[in-house]
């Protein structure tokens, strides 16, 4: 038995005063954080390889970031119609079959003989990439008691950094001596070590028994009148948010390549970047813990957008590198922050289909960020300002996150939400 003792509360049920999780479900959890890793992984590898795409099939930037966006567009498709599948088929086919479909699609990359057949496969893949992390997270969620949910939320999500810091490790060495190619054939590794491994070690979950009628299950419920607004609101947020956190993944090699470094320099910005946002992931498992998830999820985006903006003053590079993990502690710990509030706010049964919501329409402002950088370049208006466009989104995120904090703070138990604070 795996068990932590976390800070007492006399009004906790006795089963959630001490974690005890067995060794099965502890299996479980880290095989969905592994595939977290390679979604993480699969989410930065573009990044990396933009400088090489436009030199081998000579492409503009605004092209660029149109391919960066057709993954995220199909992200925000799978991301809302996985975390329906999950509640309705189980969370174990769910995770399973968006792994397939990321692997399969991912690895086809590889042989792509142009821009069209690229971004075509980016975009299947984005289906199983963005339905990987609602349906992981929501069965996680099952398998530890309602108090740890949120910090163990914020702990799966540390996986996506690690997966972007590996790609950033593997890009340095591989890029300038084998192409850009290798980097999408990696990810047949979790196909053939992990979706196995899964088959095997997932447990077969379904949601907690609840009415089965349009009234109480899925879209109709999340957006119904007691649910509409605050869903409304997290969807918003994680746009925003994502906007930030996939801008900055997407575009910071070649930003700071257009400011004069070389690529593998570059990519230690990335590196940087992805460090801060793991550490963000642990700091922030402990500030939703110990402050609540939504007043860490504030300043968390606060630290990011100030951080950013501090690139306008020109800094020295130590300070750069500074910036840039702050901004990867921001950015990404405040969306870790947003799923964990989202998987402790609605009852079991709506689980799945509230994280799907969140990120799926949340991609939006996901697709938004690879073009929207794209056009900044292309319009000659150089790094700052894409900096000011994300450094902006996080204080916009912050700000829709105090609203959140201030009127519909996050139930202590799982179960229906409570009418909003006033």
């Amino acid at each position: 038995m795996f068990t932590t003792q976390p800070t007492s509360d006399a009004q906790e049920a006795p089963a959630d005063r001490v974690l005890q999780i067995s060794s099965g479900k502890l299996i479980a959890i880290v095989v969905c954080w592994l595939f977290v890793v390679f979604d993480g992984y699969d989410l930065i590898v573009y990044g990396n390889v933009i400088s090489s795409l436009e030199g081998e099939w000579g492409i503009s930037s605004s092209t660029a970031g149109s391919l960066g966006s057709l993954a995220f567009l199909g992200m925000m498709i799978g991301a809302v119609l996985a975390g329906r599948l999950s509640d309705r088929v189980g969370r174990k086919r769910a995770v399973i079959g968006c792994v397939i479909v990321l692997s399969i699609f991912t690895t086809l990359c590889a042989v792509a003989t142009g821009p069209a057949m690229f971004g075509a496969m980016r975009f299947i893949a984005g289906l199983g990439l963005g339905g990987l992390v609602p349906t992981s997270n929501a069965l996680a969620a099952e398998l530890v008691p309602p108090r740890w949910r949120a910090a163990v939320a914020t702990m799966m999500m540390s996986g996506v950094p690690l997966g972007g810091s590996a790609a950033a490790l593997l890009g340095i060495p591989v890029i300038p001596h084998w192409g850009w190619r290798p980097m999408f054939a990696f990810a047949l590794v979790p196909l053939v070590v992990l979706v196995p491994l899964a088959m095997k070690c997932l447990p077969s979950t379904t949601p907690a028994a609840a009415p089965r009628d349009s009234e109480t299950e899925g879209f109709r419920a999340l957006l119904g009148p007691r649910l509409r607004t605050v869903s409304i609101m997290f969807a918003l947020v994680t746009m925003v948010t994502l906007l930030a956190w996939y801008g900055l993944g997407t575009w910071l090699p070649k930003l700071m390549q257009n400011e004069g470094t070389n690529l593998g320099s570059a990519l230690t910005f990335a590196l940087a970047l992805n460090l801060g946002a793991v550490a963000g992931s642990f700091v922030t498992a402990w500030g939703g813990v110990r402050f609540g998830t939504l007043p860490t999820s504030v300043a968390a985006a606060l630290i990011a957008g100030v951080a950013l903006l501090g690139l306008l003053t020109s800094p020295p590079t130590a300070v750069v590198y500074v910036i840039f993990v702050l901004a990867g502690v921001g950015t990404h710990g405040t969306q870790c922050l947003i799923i964990a509030a989202v998987a402790s706010y609605y009852p079991d049964h709506l689980r799945g289909t509230a994280l799907g919501w969140s990120l799926g329409v949340g991609r939006i402002g996901a697709v938004a960020a690879p073009q929207i950088g794209g056009w900044l370049l292309a319009a000659g208006l150089g790094a700052n300002a894409n900096f000011v466009l994300f450094g902006v989104s996080a204080l916009i995120a912050a700000a829709l996150l105090a609203v959140i904090a201030r009127r519909y703070p996050v139930p202590t138990h799982n179960g229906p939400v409570a009418a909003p604070a006033h």
